[in-house]
């Protein structure tokens, strides 16, 4: 008897979670290029926190592993996942692993951050503050790095696990092939 050459498609990503990825990445992307303090800079920064605050909200209400409680990095989580990775020997995860926990929540609270900076600019009470300009800028470039990582470790983990993340982020349905 042959061994199939992989697992069994599963659909893990709802619409909503594709939706919500694909678009926070273009208001990521756009706030890049658009100068900062035009209004069209605010109202994609705003879109940017409201898309955040959505996918908080379904990450109590949503389909299963849209939902914290399915993946929610818990330190010995994380740990067992990093220890598992360096001896070669990291369990599969249907949804997120732990690491892509952790970095999906900063990211998301990035974004938040920077939706706060950014309105607090326009406050009376800040406007023109310098510090909040450079807080404001600092996480910018904080959220880009991060995103840029969150990449790059999509294609190099879906290249360990045997796993195409990115697609399974477009399709929603992940495929495993055996190593």
């Amino acid at each position: 008897m042959t061994q199939p050459l992989s697992d069994p498609p599963v659909y893990v990503w709802d619409p909503f979670v594709r939706v919500f990825h694909w678009s926070l990445v273009a208001c990521v992307l756009l706030n890049f290029v658009v100068e900062e303090g035009e209004t069209l800079h605010q109202a994609i920064g705003y879109a940017a926190s409201a898309l955040v605050v959505l996918r908080v909200l379904w990450g109590f209400i949503g389909t299963r592993h849209a939902r914290f409680a399915d993946f929610f990095p818990t330190p010995e989580r994380v740990r067992r996942h990093v220890s598992g990775l360096l001896a070669g020997t990291a369990p599969h995860y249907v949804g997120h692993n732990p690491l892509g926990a952790l970095m999906m929540l900063s990211l998301m609270a990035l974004v938040l951050a920077l939706g706060l900076t950014g309105y607090l600019q326009t406050t009376d009470s800040f406007w023109g503050e310098e510090w909040l300009e450079e807080l404001h800028e600092g996480l910018a470039f904080t959220l880009l790095w991060l995103a840029g990582l969150h990449g790059a470790a999509a294609v190099v983990l879906g290249r360990l696990e045997h796993t195409n993340l990115v697609g399974a982020m477009i399709t929603g349905i992940k495929t495993r092939r055996k190593p």
